[in-house]
């Protein structure tokens, strides 16, 4: 009687193994998101959104003092806007304005009680004015190299006229967008009530909260924009500039909506709770730069994949190069072939060719 057979399986080679775990790595090489991130850190992404944060973090300050002074003389009997100010820029950078516990690195009252006409007031001033042109000439720099460009070669005091002006339409852009909330708060706070939803209501607190928070994607995202297309001067298509701010401005406002956990984090460390708040802020700040580099890089990769240039001057020059070496090369191939110096020497000595026929 047949035994039964008790050889099993055979196992799988070790070549093949390997075989099938080099396929996935590449597999997940070839991602998109992968290859962002690749080519983000060849470009020395991290170490020039370091750079930025820290010269963030020293802007803020500045520009909080100088804006707050004049929120202070403009806004002192309008409390609600006022409100609506701080709230805003708590939202924007958690952990920076103090809310009544003591967490905040700064005290409301003090910045609304500032004089801008008195002598800090105008140190203030002029360091908001050189820090926030030094961050978006650092800012384009970083960008422009993201993309594999060399500085952007203008007139010096053009340009930092450019980014002073800039840097008061990225102010205005913030006063904007807490305008716009408190006008959006109080137009569902008077609409709703006249369709029978009381205005305290949850439904009327979470359809504020979304309108607000797609108020503020939109101004982020427009801000991302012109970071990349206007203050780096990169000719992006309009299809990649869109999508990348728009990954950006989403990834910033989710970030916007974790960041008090985030900063207050850092609190719970007993090596940095002296200096928690700072610390939390400059964490902040990195991490807002990386995000905008990131979504630069993610801009570059996909103008690779689908051929377009971030500078059609230098690539119109590297084609035409290449096709001048492959003349040339077509040249000394023709040059090589059997016979050809022989004809070239009878048609510009015809007496030597004579002579060499003779033999």
């Amino acid at each position: 009687m047949a035994q039964p057979s008790t050889d099993h399986a055979p196992a799988r080679s070790p070549a093949r193994q390997i075989g099938g775990f080099s396929g996935i790595v590449s597999k997940v090489t070839k991602l998109k998101l992968v290859r962002v991130f690749t080519y983000y850190s060849s470009r020395r992404g991290p170490l020039l959104a370091f750079g930025l944060s820290y010269q963030a973090l020293f802007a803020t300050f500045a520009a909080l003092w100088v804006a707050f002074s004049i929120a202070g003389l403009v806004l002192q009997n309008d409390i609600g806007l006022r409100d609506s100010l701080l709230m805003a820029v708590s939202r924007s950078v958690p952990g920076l304005i103090d809310n009544g516990d003591g967490s905040g690195a700064v005290d409301p009252d003090v910045l609304l009680g500032a004089n801008v006409f008195g002598w800090t007031g105008a140190l203030a001033l002029v360091i908001l004015i050189a820090t926030a042109i030094g961050w978006l000439d650092s800012a384009r720099g970083a960008v422009r190299e993201v993309f594999d460009l060399g500085i952007l070669k203008a007139n010096f005091a053009l340009q930092k006229v450019k980014d002073l002006g800039f840097g008061v339409g990225f102010g205005l852009a913030l006063l904007a967008s807490t305008t716009l909330s408190a006008a959006t708060t109080w137009l569902i706070g008077v609409t709703l009530p006249i369709v029978g939803i009381n205005s305290d209501s949850p439904v009327a607190v979470t359809l504020g909260r979304i309108v607000g928070l797609l108020i503020v994607l939109a101004i982020d995202t427009l801000l991302l924009a012109a970071i990349y297309r206007l203050l780096s001067q990169v000719p992006i298509p309009r299809p990649n500039l869109l999508q990348g701010a728009l990954i950006g401005g989403v990834a910033i406002g989710l970030l916007k909506l974790l960041g008090g956990a985030l900063i207050g984090g850092t609190g719970n460390n007993p090596l940095l709770a002296s200096f928690a708040v700072i610390v939390g802020l400059l964490v902040w700040f990195n991490i807002v730069c990386q995000l905008i580099l990131l979504c630069a890089a993610w801009i570059a990769v996909g103008m690779k994949d689908s051929g377009i240039p971030a500078d059609p001057e230098a690539a119109e020059e590297a084609r035409l190069q290449r096709e001048r070496i492959a003349e040339l090369e077509r040249i000394a191939a023709e040059a090589r072939k059997p016979g050809v110096v022989a004809r070239l020497v009878r048609r510009l000595d015809p007496r030597r060719g004579d002579a060499d026929r003779a033999k």
